[in-house]
């Protein structure tokens, strides 16, 4: 069985918080491979800025150099509104031989009771939840069947979001040394983000 992290979301843009994200999930499960999966209409909150296209070309320039990421299009090939269970069990379809580990942030592991179809997701993938030394994941208020599907990784203090760098963008402030400088050129060039 390989072992796979899908690790969805926005992108919007992706960042160096992302890839740090996706790099301590590979190496704390010991995944052969992360592929990142653009949300088409994410469930929990607004619709992306930049449209599906720049956010794939986005994701390739940041991903380039590294041969265990991926780019995954599963959810943006299905459209509508983005639903975990969905995409596992589409993947889990295409790839039977596969081990899949759902990555989420600290906040997310906290909120997956609460998740669309969360006992059947539960039986399908194992979690990676991303620790945050400011947002630690309270197990207290979790099932014992997803804490027993729970593998914690530790995710260095790194305080970047897509929201703070599309708002920069905006204002014409830097966000060099925020995004791979592939996708700061993206930005520029295309004019993504009212630049």
């Amino acid at each position: 069985m390989r072992k796979i992290g899908l690790f969805g979301g926005t992108f919007d843009p992706i960042h160096l918080g992302h890839l740090l994200a996706a790099e301590s999930a590979r190496e704390t499960a010991n995944l052969e491979e992360i592929w990142f999966i653009p949300t088409a209409i994410p469930p929990h909150k607004p619709g992306p800025g930049a449209d599906a296209r720049a956010r794939c070309q986005m994701i390739e320039a940041a991903i380039g150099d590294n041969e265990a990421f991926r780019l995954e299009l599963v959810e943006l090939e299905r459209e509508g509104t983005s639903y975990t269970i969905d995409t596992i069990n589409e993947l889990q379809e295409r790839h039977p031989h596969t081990q899949f580990y759902w990555i989420v942030g600290s906040d997310m592991v906290n909120d997956l009771p609460n998740w669309r179809k969360i006992d059947e997701l539960v039986e399908r993938v194992s979690f990676i939840g991303l620790e945050r030394p400011d947002q630690p994941i309270d197990e207290s208020e979790l099932p014992s069947s997803i804490i027993k599907k729970l593998v914690r990784a530790q995710m260095p203090p790194l305080g970047i979001s897509s929201t703070d760098i599309r708002h920069r963008v905006r204002e014409g402030k830097s966000v060099r040394y925020m995004v791979p400088n592939a996708v700061l050129a993206f930005i520029r060039g295309n004019d993504i983000y009212g630049t």
